[in-house]
């Protein structure tokens, strides 16, 4: 099978909610440009009209989550608008095995392009930042996969749910910022902006220095979703989200 072959099968696999085997079951040494490849062809399928390409996400942002899959640097997906929730609920039989993890994301309002950026050419492009929790679905079987298959599988992304209050980017210490997370009422897990590589600033600026070996950077207007401050948490229908940010408020995703 060809590249275009395997990302019409993880496209249809996102589509119908049918897991699928890992790529690298069929293709063991599939390299990491191969899966960003698969993971463009896959997405660029589904954006229509109704469904625009409107920024990015990074995952393995965590440095613990990096050695326990054997990399030293992030991933990245691409987000879509049908991505965006429009009401804080999901459906658990919509996703093959929905987790929910605590975020940031930023919104942008100057074009950024170019490796190895500072902080201070990139807070000077930011427009707003929003609180976000991250629905992730692997297509693959038995949540199983290797770097190259999550990558290909568009880092996993599914559904976003944001605040909706905007806050500036000098509203806090965005490292500093604490989270928990319950689920119906009980305690999970708790986190701070500095699980993302140190501050999530950092976070937008290795998605720059990757994107950048392709040619292609942010452009205004658009979200970048900056990993995960919490590891994600399995979820079923019942279930009841809370990511509490403190002084900065809460959200909640109820799950049917």
């Amino acid at each position: 099978m060809t590249l275009f072959e395997y990302a019409e099968r993880v496209a249809e696999a996102q589509a119908t909610k049918e897991a699928i085997e890992k790529i690298t079951e069929s293709i063991p040494n599939l390299t990491v440009e191969e899966a960003y490849e698969i993971q463009k062809i896959s997405m660029e399928k589904t954006m229509t009209a109704d469904n625009r390409f409107i920024g990015w996400k990074m995952g393995l942002t965590s440095i613990a989550k990096q050695q326990q899959v054997g990399v030293n640097s992030p991933i990245y997906g691409r987000l879509t608008s049908q991505m965006n929730l429009r009401a804080n609920e999901i459906t658990a039989s919509e996703y093959i095995h929905p987790r929910v993890e605590a975020e940031v994301a930023f919104v942008f309002k100057k074009e950024l392009q170019g490796a190895d950026l500072t902080p201070l050419e990139v807070w000077d492009a930011i427009e707003n930042i929003f609180l976000a929790l991250e629905v992730i679905d692997s297509r693959y079987k038995n949540f199983s996969f290797t770097l190259p298959d999550v990558i290909a599988d568009n880092a996993s992304s599914s559904k976003i749910w944001l605040s909706a209050q905007a806050f500036s980017p000098y509203a806090c210490d965005w490292a500093s910022t604490e989270v928990i997370l319950k689920q119906n009422g009980e305690e999970k897990l708790h986190g701070t902006g500095a699980a993302v590589l140190g501050h999530p600033i950092y976070s937008v600026i290795e998605l720059l220095t990757m994107l950048a070996k392709e040619g292609r950077g942010i452009l205004p207007g658009q979200l970048v979703l900056t990993g995960g401050i919490t590891d994600a948490i399995p979820v079923k229908a019942g279930d009841e989200i809370e990511a509490d940010y403190g002084t900065l408020g809460k959200l909640t995703l109820v799950v049917k």
